[in-house]
């Protein structure tokens, strides 16, 4: 069902008229959201007592650390071969199910997982952090130690930077989970690396840190030190527990708003000096192949960004009747900031509509947004395209291939369509334009 829209097909707004904005709400009037099935009065479930209703249920403390209901089972991260090193799923990622994931945080079990030698499983007690290098004073940290400094939390999304890599050159996956699967958002819980190198010196010919794990590939990046002292944190806690293992216990570095593979797991050691490492995963991996040829380099933040998660391939319109009010509702984030508009499109591009944003609206954070639409049993492109507070706006598909070429994978942000039919299916799809 995968298809290509071709540019002479369909016409975009321009920047102009994307600006163009009212302060009217963009929902249908409305007293009524979709109307209830009617429901007959001899409804098994009503006329009978359950059994739920009358038995014992389980014990207060049956699962001492709690589990999803066993009618969620079906809600979990998925992985494919397409995402792996040849088949070898120590060195692949899984996806989370986004579609499925309500309001900003994503829950630990569901937080989706990139591994680059497998999920390393770390004794506390051994745990030992190093910061050396470019300061004056170098240290090695317990887990107890590090604990000791004040902490704090903030909620921020984590994004792979080749999130939608598969997609790149036409429609690969008709699943919301494969296309966008590789992000996710928490709370997470630590202290402010600036806070320890206040207190062990940092010299000022320090431009550049290593970061380095502790698992079989000893992951390595670069990080430049302007992003250390401004919101970088070493974290040991994410939605008020420990790290899980596939998430870097018992601890990981935090890069707010730049990509995940940044966010060095299973942390171990951060050297300082006055020149990058150009490690392996920054020089043969993790850059940016342009048309002439040459690499980019040393971009980091992830650009702004939405999806539209509901309807999607996985939640169809299939079971609406004409008339019915149906929300239209979706994630949007930045690493350069925070979301200030997200417009919604019906027509592959053709035209926009303003959606509300609802909920908590943070910087470098996943946002909601919604739009209420009267359903019409007609095929309709949906489509979303999010700007942030630094003006940077969600480019087409033409747009950035005119910036980044064809063959790069990374820091990929195009507008992302899903085809509806008349029968309410919703299928992957790719307008040009």
């Amino acid at each position: 069902m995968d298809k290509i829209f071709k540019e002479e097909e369909l016409t975009s707004v321009s920047r102009r008229d994307f600006f163009r904005r009212t302060a009217s709400v963009s929902a249908v009037a409305a007293a009524s959201i979709i109307a209830p099935a009617t429901l007959l009065a001899d409804d098994e479930n009503i006329i009978h007592h359950t059994k739920w209703g009358t038995t014992l249920g389980d014990e207060c403390n049956y699962n001492p650390y709690g589990l999803p209901s066993k009618y969620e089972h079906n809600i979990v991260r998925r992985t494919s071969s397409l995402m792996s090193s040849a088949g070898d799923m120590h060195a692949a990622v899984s996806m989370s199910p986004i579609h499925e994931v309500k309001g900003i945080i994503t829950p630990n079990g569901l937080h989706f997982t990139r591994t680059h030698n497998g999920v390393a499983q770390i004794d506390p007690s051994k745990f030992r952090l190093m910061i050396h290098g470019l300061v004056d004073e170098p240290i090695v940290l317990t887990l107890e130690q590090l604990k000791k400094y004040p902490s704090e939390s903030r909620i921020h999304f984590l994004e792979c930077p080749s999130n939608g890599a598969a997609e790149w050159k036409g429609p690969q996956f008709n699943s919301l989970q494969f296309v966008k699967g590789m992000m996710s958002a928490s709370e997470w819980t630590g202290v402010r690396l600036k806070t320890i190198l206040d207190e062990i010196g940092l010299k000022p010919t320090a431009k550049w840190m290593l970061a380095e794990g502790s698992d079989g590939s000893e992951m390595g990046r670069s990080i430049p030190v302007e992003k250390v002292l401004d919101d970088a944190m070493v974290v040991w806690g994410q939605n008020g527990e420990a790290l899980r293992p596939e998430q870097g216990y018992p601890v990981r570095l935090m890069l707010p708003g730049w990509e995940a593979n940044l966010c060095v797991k299973w942390l171990k050691r951060l050297e300082f000096s006055d020149k990058p490492w150009y490690a392996k995963e920054e020089t043969s991996k993790y850059t940016a192949l342009t048309a002439s040829g040459k690499a980019i380099q040393h971009f980091y933040a992830l650009e702004v960004n939405s999806i539209i998660t509901s309807p999607c391939p996985e939640l169809p319109w299939t079971d609406l009747d004409v008339g019915d009010l149906v929300e239209i509702e979706g994630l949007a984030w930045s690493g350069h900031g925070t979301i200030t508009d997200v417009d919604i499109s019906l027509d592959g591009g053709k035209n926009w509509k303003v959606a509300n944003l609802k909920g908590l609206v943070l910087p470098k954070a996943w946002t909601r947004f919604s739009y209420m639409y009267r359903y019409e049993g007609k095929p309709l492109l949906l489509q979303s395209r999010a700007v942030d507070d630094s003006n940077n706006v969600q480019p087409t598909v033409n747009q950035e291939k005119a910036v980044m070429g064809v063959e790069g994978v990374y820091h990929r942000n195009t507008i992302c369509t899903w085809e509806v039919t008349k029968k309410g299916e919703v299928n992957n799809v790719q307008v040009r334009s």
